[in-house]
């Protein structure tokens, strides 16, 4: 049966799944921060469990700079995260930003999820990046799985040639303004079209950070050659460099009759200036009329993904067990 690559990677990283219910999703990576892991940290303490899979979460410190008259907070947030990784047994990487980290630790077809929008820039590597809440960061933790519902699948294809000084963001502002800020809710987008693929990878990083900010869960890129040299270039994941490079690929790519619940085409040609070099005073470009300075109204808000509920993923780690068993798949700094 023919299959979207986001079907692709989700169906191989289901551990159950039964109709009008969240799926049991298996979640290869997850990366954490300090501002947002304590109270999931306080929750594993008086659940009195580990972290399930110590491997597999990715903790990052990030730079931390007081700009609040409250003494001394940030210097309090590290000591708690030093804390938290010492108790449960957690490496950390020191002082860099999320998305400056999060490109060197993935690789495609994998799902991740993280409490930061920065998270949505992994699609560009072909994997099913998710931000999550504070809530599901503790359910991840303790489970290393997500209760969520599955999302409807939206291509966005965009083909044709940019005019001269063009580049991802000004295809982030014309999308937005056609599809709004409430267009995508309920769906994952799949990108794609020559004027995507033509993009260098963090132009491509751009267009998938966009995806929340049309209400969709997150969106991803089909990887490539160009998004296989840059991972051989950057990534620091041992497994890529020591297997084939097909292991990998696994037909990651949208099947040529596979089926979308929602299809947009858009012509590059009608893609205008949208960065930032116009007047305090001025709009950008209307839906109606590209070349006017009129109003965009966005309608909707994103959404918020997943589903909490730790205690039944606590109860059935045993399948969770048997389902890592039966992949044949490397996970990420795994043993």
């Amino acid at each position: 049966m023919a299959q979207t690559l986001f079907d692709k990677i989700w169906n191989e990283h289901v551990v159950s799944s039964n109709a009008g219910f969240p799926d049991t999703l298996y979640i290869d990576a997850h990366i954490i921060n300090k501002i947002t892991s304590p109270a999931a940290f306080e929750g594993l303490r008086k659940r009195h469990v580990p972290v399930y899979r110590p491997n597999q979460t990715i903790v990052i410190t990030e730079p931390s700079f007081q700009h609040i008259p409250l003494t001394d907070l940030s210097h309090f947030q590290l000591d708690m995260l030093n804390r938290n990784c010492s108790d449960f047994g957690l490496n950390r990487i020191e002082q860099l930003r999320l998305d400056q980290v999060f490109p060197y630790v993935s690789y495609p077809g994998q799902t991740i999820v993280c409490d930061e929008k920065f998270s949505d820039i992994l699609g560009s590597l072909g994997s099913i990046a998710l931000g999550i809440s504070e809530l599901h960061v503790e359910q991840v933790l303790a489970t290393q799985c997500l209760l969520i519902h599955k999302p409807k699948r939206m291509k966005i294809e965009v083909n044709g040639k940019l005019a001269k000084g063009l580049g991802a963001k000004d295809i982030n502002h014309y999308l937005m303004s056609e599809i709004s800020a409430g267009g995508a809710n309920g769906y994952f987008i799949e990108y794609a079209g020559d004027t995507i693929l033509n993009l260098e990878m963090e132009g491509r990083m751009a267009i998938c950070k966009m995806s929340r900010e049309i209400g969709a869960f997150g969106g991803l890129i089909a990887p490539d050659e160009k998004t296989f040299a840059y991972i051989r270039k950057y990534s620091s994941i041992v497994e890529v460099e020591n297997q084939n490079e097909d292991a990998f690929q696994k037909d990651l790519y949208s099947d040529d009759s596979a089926v979308f619940d929602e299809v947009l085409e858009f012509d590059a040609e009608d893609i205008g200036p949208g960065n930032y070099g116009i007047g305090l005073s001025k709009l950008m470009q209307s839906r109606s009329n590209p070349h006017s300075a009129g109003m965009i109204t966005f309608d909707g808000s994103a959404i918020v993904a997943g589903y909490n509920d730790t205690d039944y993923l606590l109860n059935r780690l045993e399948n969770i067990e048997e389902f890592e068993n039966s992949k044949d798949y490397k996970i990420i700094n795994g043993d």
